[in-house]
């Protein structure tokens, strides 16, 4: 007869992620003993890190850090995938995630590479990412990071999913007057996810792209060869309040733009960050 209870059958799902089958072979394996059952899962999945390498993980979480900094507060946004929302929600991957977060915060790197590569109590942060995806039977990323500083710093995490973990974040940087609709803005971002903040922000060669597809459009289109220029110039208008922060339609006040919001406070957005899980 098997030396373990349902619980505990439970309470090692809990812990580490694994599917029930596995969970009672190490079980088994072990006679009941939970924390020699959890060694077996985590060699097991070691064993298996390489072949998880091709999976796609497309579920995960976001987390986020705000802190101050000499010019004002900095803030920094990580997304950690996992390959489904059975481990995104497990607690010893959010464990991870925040692991990663405080190495992100700790070593001042704005690169998910070198992040991966810094040392954490002796190892570097990917084997940490790699004993975690054995423990937990998952391929796990660390797919990027932002690091976004200002005056003032302002954050928004959204559940898209009322039973997982935030899988939508915001970082928005603006001076001590910008902060007054910086939280109704950082959820404008969530909503609208805007590319550019400013039209000065969108290079050049896209722009010569937006305005070389109008001109290609209109004339397929047989407009009219003295319309082009306003015609081209307007569809290059349309690209910008789409994809400009400060030129997009206020979500929360359809009649006016995020440059007008901002205007009526006497303040201005000087950087922002979004992350969706996946996207």
């Amino acid at each position: 007869m098997a030396n373990y209870t349902a619980a505990d059958i439970k309470t090692l799902r809990e812990r580490t992620g694994s599917g029930i089958l596995d969970v009672k072979k190490a079980l088994d394996e072990a006679d009941g003993n939970l924390e020699k059952a959890v060694e077996i899962l985590r060699v097991k999945g070691l064993k298996g890190v390489a072949k998880r390498e091709g999976r796609s993980a497309s579920d995960g979480i976001v987390v986020i850090d705000i802190r101050p900094a000499d010019a004002g507060e900095v803030g920094v946004l990580v997304e950690v995938n996992s390959e489904t929302d059975f481990v995104a929600k497990n607690a010893t991957f959010i464990a991870l995630a925040e692991t990663v977060l405080r190495q992100a915060v700790s070593t001042g790197v704005a690169d998910a590479a070198l992040l991966l590569a810094s040392e954490l109590n002796g190892e570097t942060l990917q084997t940490v990412v790699d004993e975690a995806s054995a423990t937990l039977g998952e391929k796990l990323v660390v797919r990027r990071l932002a690091r976004v500083s200002g005056e003032k710093v302002t954050s928004y995490l959204h559940k898209v999913n009322k039973d997982l973990p935030p899988q939508l974040g915001v970082l928005v940087a603006s001076d001590a007057a910008g902060a007054e609709v910086a939280k109704d803005i950082a959820m404008h971002i969530a909503a609208y996810s805007p590319t550019y903040l400013t039209r000065d922000g969108v290079p050049a060669v896209t722009v010569e792209s937006e305005r070389r597809i109008a001109e290609e459009t209109a004339r397929n289109e047989g407009k009219p060869e003295a319309a082009l220029p306003r015609i081209i110039e307007g569809r290059l208008g349309g690209f910008f309040k789409e994809n400009v922060l400060v030129e997009q339609v206020f979500a929360k006040d359809p009649k006016k733009t995020v440059a007008q919001v901002l205007a009526e406070v006497g303040g201005t957005v000087t950087g922002f960050a979004r992350f969706r899980v996946g996207a």
